[in-house]
């Protein structure tokens, strides 16, 4: 029996988790020799919303252990992460450490299971911003420093880490498990409440999520971001789920802006739903691009690079920067109905997973 740990810590690490432990499920009903998995959540991410309610709409069985790290600075989560993972892997000691994504406990898992002998498998491999200003390049650069296998989600990915010197035989082209998530909940998808509520209608409204220090941290560039969208939508609503740390700088600006639709983080299958439905997408995040190009939703990316080019070049997806003047022509060009058609890259199929885990027993 082949033995693995499984972890996941924030919440985009959860969408991609979701699908490979279902395919293990899947593959241990036939499979004369069965893949022993343990899930093991850090609790970088400890807000309900953003973490428990994953398991429960995402169908994923119940961590076998949770690290309840809780918040802390880079350096103090790390540590505490590490400290934990390492008493675990002493406890039990897999033969595969599987990490997902670009979170603090990918690279901290990742680390630690190198020094306790386990190799690495680092799912979403490869990928890169060339912004070493966000803690998240960081991570990946790190862990993929030490990864033993790469699953890769584009032929971008597989170029970078070929021209960091990785063999090609440790690297593997399998598509994108957040897609398998995306594809395999669409009939699930949840109408929430503020729908109802705003009686908002199919493709005339936009959705946006900020949470970069870029955007967020400083209150004039927020409040000049926040009106130029407010009064460039031609009077459509924006629904703003808001992360906690941008609600602590808009709280502080004690504005209102009769477009804007705040809410709090939202369940995954509304998140979703207000997605594929809308007419538009404004975001700072790197996971949502590659769903919005998918779904075949117009997104602004409000940063100055991307790790995912691919939602570019081929996606739904625009870079607009971080100065907030720079989003005014593309919000005319989605209102005026201008918008590029977009396509979706190779292999993001919804069969990502199960890649994955016939590479896994073959290891």
């Amino acid at each position: 029996m082949t033995k693995i740990d499984i972890i996941a810590g924030a919440r985009p690490n959860f969408m991609k988790i979701g699908p490979i432990i279902h395919a293990i499920l899947k593959y241990n009903e036939t499979a004369a020799e069965k893949i022993d998995y343990r899930l093991i959540h850090t609790g970088q991410h400890y807000d309900k919303k953003m973490s428990e309610d994953f398991f429960e709409q995402l169908n994923i069985p119940k961590p076998h252990l949770n690290l309840g790290v809780g918040s802390g600075t880079q350096a103090t989560q790390t540590a505490n992460i590490m400290m934990r993972y390492e008493e675990a892997v002493k406890e039990s000691k897999p033969e595969l450490c599987i990490v997902v994504g670009d979170v603090t406990s990918t690279m901290a898992c990742s680390i630690v299971a190198k020094k306790e002998g386990v190799k690495v498998a680092h799912v979403e491999g490869g990928i890169r911003s060339g912004d070493e200003g966000m803690p998240e390049e960081i991570n990946r650069m790190v862990t993929d420093s030490i990864t033993d296998y790469f699953f890769t989600t584009s032929a971008v990915a597989n170029k970078n880490l070929e021209f960091l010197g990785h063999k090609p035989e440790k690297v593997f082209f399998v598509g994108n498990t957040m897609i398998d998530s995306l594809l395999g909940n669409l009939e699930r998808l949840q109408q929430p409440a503020i729908w109802r509520e705003n009686n908002l209608k199919e493709k005339e409204y936009l959705v946006m999520t900020l949470h970069r220090p870029s955007n967020v941290d400083a209150m004039e560039d927020l409040r000049k971001l926040l009106e130029i969208i407010n009064t460039n939508v031609d009077n459509k609503k924006v629904v703003f789920p808001m992360h906690p740390r941008t609600k602590k700088m808009y709280d502080q600006l004690g504005m209102n802006f009769e477009n804007l639709l705040i809410t709090g983080p939202m369940s995954y299958l509304e998140f979703i739903y207000l997605v594929k439905n809308a007419l538009g997408m404004i975001t700072d995040s790197g996971g949502i691009t590659e769903e919005t190009t998918v779904l075949g939703v117009p997104c602004m990316t409000l940063r100055n690079s991307t790790e995912r080019p691919e939602t570019v070049t081929i996606g739904t997806n625009e870079i607009v920067g971080t100065n907030p003047v720079n989003i005014m022509p593309y919000l005319n060009m989605l209102i005026s109905g201008k918008w590029k058609q977009g396509g979706i890259p190779e292999l993001w199929d919804g069969k990502t997973a199960d890649r994955i885990v016939k590479i896994v027993a073959g290891l």
